[in-house]
């Protein structure tokens, strides 16, 4: 179904079949629709490739409702070339086959063909494969449209002949336009107080069409005055939040919970967590990235932070939804206001490497037992000296590979529980320093 929003009134149909209200709203030229100002404007990408006549292959990436069917239509009027719409869902490869063909033929007959592809992100890669030579012959220029990171979603081939557009989600103020038009085409107001009104664009979450679909059902009621948020409510269901549980905005949230608690911000972290699990995200999910997060920005500044989250998750496995919930909140919130350090997740990464790197040097001979006499006339254990023995506890030998220089991986902040852990640190490094001179 295409994306449908902004719009002015088209001439009546011939059949007297009633049209919704997005089609009967449909765009019929760029400068009507509704949002998309950065693409769309004086100044705006499509504006200065169209008034150059240098109308590329494109991917429209955005969230559902904003225009990307629109658009590609628009666009082919625009620029006097043939659409054709086809949907990578139903699309098999035999009816891609007729789809250049017939492309082939309008160029041999002087017309050109803007292909727009729907859910492109749903061909396969040998799919999109088959688009390259037809539009680097200029059969096609192709316009997709996904909902998914290009990034991740699209090969690099066809990313490579094509731009990336990216469309945003319509603003409340975008949406109050759209639904301007639509009382001007209905011929009423809707019968909603002000802040009924509100509440019904902020049902529509960015999503135009769901917002035309929202105004067409509130039109059918009949009412008497005004509804309030209320009644508003009562009578339509809200529209699930936007969140795909493997998709983009799984990444964009987890990132943005993540980035809130490093940022030490307890308000941010908590929304964040709200929106995933009210999207529908597993919490167990939830549990073991918070964990992550104790280990990776918390580590030793608050060692207690790790415990908390184990706890955390324990409690909810036997809490379940949505009691458990409220203990990974807590942990939330108890790792956005600990004290930061990644140094221990720096120095395993520092220490990974250089075991990579000095492949399979032994440990030093002095360190390693002799359970056997041939390994004791090996030189197995030689030398060692038993730390328990020596003055103040320590006895400051070297413990990396013979030949291996020192590494330096663990170095504690200044910030809570570490900055104990580095005076240490510094003690064992001064008193290493005069052992191993002879001090």
């Amino acid at each position: 179904m295409p994306d449908l929003f902004d719009l002015q009134p088209q001439p009546p149909a011939a059949s007297a079949a009633p049209r919704p209200l997005a089609d009967r709203l449909r765009p019929r030229a760029l400068s009507e629709v509704i949002g998309q100002a950065h693409l769309l404007g004086e100044d705006g990408a499509l504006t200065v490739m169209l008034r150059a006549g240098s109308l590329g292959s494109l991917i429209l990436w955005g969230p559902p409702g904003v225009g990307k069917t629109t658009i590609a239509r628009l666009l082919a009027a625009e620029t006097d070339l043939s659409f054709v719409q086809i949907s990578a869902i139903f699309t098999g490869v035999a009816e891609l086959r007729q789809v250049f063909e017939a492309a082939r033929v309008r160029r041999a007959n002087g017309t050109g063909t803007l292909l727009f592809v729907d859910e492109i992100h749903r061909f396969n890669k040998a799919q999109q494969d088959s688009f390259l030579p037809h539009m680097e012959d200029g059969t096609i220029l192709l316009v997709g449209a996904t909902t998914e990171n290009p990034s991740f979603e699209l090969n690099a081939a066809l990313l490579s002949r094509a731009q990336v557009l990216v469309l945003e989600r319509l603003s409340p103020a975008d949406l109050e336009r759209l639904a301007q038009r639509a009382e001007h085409e209905l011929g009423r107001a809707l019968p909603l107080d002000g802040p009924a009104r509100e509440a019904l664009i902020e049902m529509a979450d960015g999503d135009g069409r769901a917002l035309l679909n929202l105004i067409e059902q509130v039109m059918a009621w009949k009412v008497e005055g005004r509804l309030d948020t209320a009644a508003l409510a009562a009578r339509l269901q809200k529209r699930a939040a936007q969140y795909d549980k493997s998709g983009d905005a799984h990444y964009n949230l987890i990132s943005a919970l993540h980035k809130s608690v490093r940022g030490s911000d307890p308000d941010a972290a908590l929304y964040w967590l709200a929106r995933m699990l009210a999207g529908g995200e597993d919490p167990r999910y939830l549990a073991r990235r918070i964990t992550r997060m104790a280990t990776e920005d918390i580590g030793l500044a608050d060692p207690q932070a790790l415990r908390l989250c184990l706890d955390a998750w324990e409690t909810y496995e036997r809490l379940g939804s949505p009691e458990g919930e409220l203990a990974l909140a807590q942990a939330v919130v108890h790792l956005a206001l600990a004290p930061k350090s990644n140094a221990t997740y720096t120095a395993f990464k520092a220490a990974m490497a250089a075991a990579k790197k000095t492949g399979s040097l032994p440990p030093p001979k002095h360190i390693l037992n002799a359970p056997t006499k041939l390994m004791a006339e090996q030189g197995y254990g030689a030398g060692y000296e038993y730390d328990h023995d020596a003055e103040g506890g320590f006895s400051g030998q070297n413990y990396f590979p013979d030949g291996m220089k020192r590494g330096v991986y663990y170095q504690p902040v200044e910030r809570g529980f570490e900055r104990e852990l580095k005076k240490r640190l510094d003690y064992f490094t001064r008193l290493r320093a005069r052992r191993q001179a002879g001090g």
